[in-house]
């Protein structure tokens, strides 16, 4: 009898081990994460964040099955007091033990940080904002932080001239500060040795080609016309002749849809009027892209001095050397305007 019930109280002592390691098991090993659709999802947890703010971002998705587990094992492996921002790539099926185990150590996914196309420092803002975790508003304020601007050896001016179109990795919390010191080492990086020797022989600085190259940029949609203004400009440059760039005189005013520059434009003034001002203005008007950069480094040889857009309203331009024959491509654009009612 007594046997019996030694051999009965082993059992139930097994049974209960059995019980407790199966319990255990499921709380460390077992899958924990359910995700609705049938992909991964990304979890962005903001610069700042605690343990609780984890917890309220893993509710708000509805991904865990048990969060109580999930709250056991966090604080058994330390996780409340190793929490990274981050954007993390959570994939269907982890176990607790994977899920903490990818967030304690920070190994985030980096973002896709795409920019193209930008007029104005607002859009750039608004456009890396809605990238990456720092706001407009602070990105904005880069801007305008001389402190910060001259560690760069940058002004408020020239400022734009470092940022180059195209498709950057880079973390999403990224903070603005962070952000302009990535976008200040990708220009040295642009500027590679042949760029900056093609930019001493034709006389300009990577700042002044940048500057160059945002005119360009505004004068037209049109590729293949890129290096053709480009050397219109570099041969009014060489001469002393001021730029009369009709998309200078637009920024000036503030305004760059304005479709026909009037009298009262040419006459404001700003270091940005190129009818006012000799030689290039003092920082670029647009973020530049890079098909009007490597137009400006080669630009065509030619002895055009004037441009007109033509009457056609094809988007390209009417070119001449002298400025009679300028005029009359003026006028005939001027007469364009004037039957199709476009009197500002």
């Amino acid at each position: 009898m007594r046997r019996t019930i030694v051999i009965i109280f082993f059992l139930v002592l097994l049974l209960t081990a059995l019980v407790a390691a199966g319990s255990m098991y499921n709380r460390i090993w077992r899958s924990n994460v359910k995700l609705t659709a049938d992909k991964d999802m990304d979890l962005f947890i903001p610069t700042g964040s605690g343990f609780e703010e984890v917890l309220q971002l893993l509710a708000g998705h509805n991904i865990l099955r048990d969060t109580s587990s999930f709250r056991w094992l966090a604080h058994q492996k330390n996780y409340p007091s190793n929490v990274h921002p981050g954007r993390y790539r959570i994939r269907d099926g982890l176990s607790n033990n994977q899920l903490i185990g990818l967030l304690r150590s920070g190994r985030q996914e980096p973002v896709q940080l795409v920019f193209n196309n930008i007029r104005t420092p607002q859009k750039l803002a608004g456009t890396v904002a809605a990238q990456i975790e720092a706001d407009s508003v602070g990105i904005l304020s880069i801007f305008r932080d001389s402190a910060l601007l001259a560690e760069h050896q940058l002004t408020s001016e020239t400022v734009y001239g470092v940022f180059i179109p195209n498709t950057y990795e880079i973390y999403w919390n990224t903070s603005a500060s962070q952000f302009l010191e990535r976008m200040v080492r990708e220009y040295r990086i642009f500027w590679n040795e042949k760029r900056l020797a093609l930019a001493r022989n034709i006389g300009l600085s990577p700042m002044q080609v940048m500057t160059l190259a945002s005119i360009v940029d505004e004068e037209t949609l049109k590729k293949d016309e890129e290096a053709r203004i480009a050397g219109l400009y570099m041969n009014r440059l060489k001469q002393g002749i001021r730029l009369q760039a009709d998309p200078t005189v637009k920024f000036a005013a503030g305004d760059m849809s304005i479709t026909r520059v009037l009298k009262k434009h040419l006459a404001i003034e700003s270091p940005y009027n190129t009818y006012r001002q000799g030689g290039l203005p003092p920082g670029p008007i647009v973020i530049p892209s890079v098909s009007a950069i490597d137009a400006v480094l080669n630009h065509e040889r030619h002895k055009f001095l004037y441009m007109c857009a033509r009457e056609d309203f094809s988007g390209y331009h009417n070119f001449a050397s002298t400025l009679s024959q300028h005029n009359k491509n003026a006028r005939s654009y001027q007469n364009a305007l004037n039957r199709r009612k476009i009197f500002n």
